[in-house]
């Protein structure tokens, strides 16, 4: 498995991790806050994912 691949599943679970308890009704600030670097590792772990081979990005 290519490191890319692996880096950039660990940051896409991070993310989920972090985006799902801030979407719920009733979320505490902190869990509101941390939508944005939840965001950011969800949409980067998805570019290395994507860019891990060569060629065209997927």
């Amino acid at each position: 498995m290519n490191r890319d691949v692996l880096l950039g599943s660990v940051m896409m679970i991070v993310g989920i991790v972090l985006f799902v308890p801030g979407l719920q009704a009733g979320a505490s600030t902190l869990w509101s806050y941390m939508l944005l670097p939840a965001a950011v590792l969800l949409t980067y772990g998805t570019y290395k994912v994507g860019t891990s081979e060569s060629g065209r990005a997927v």
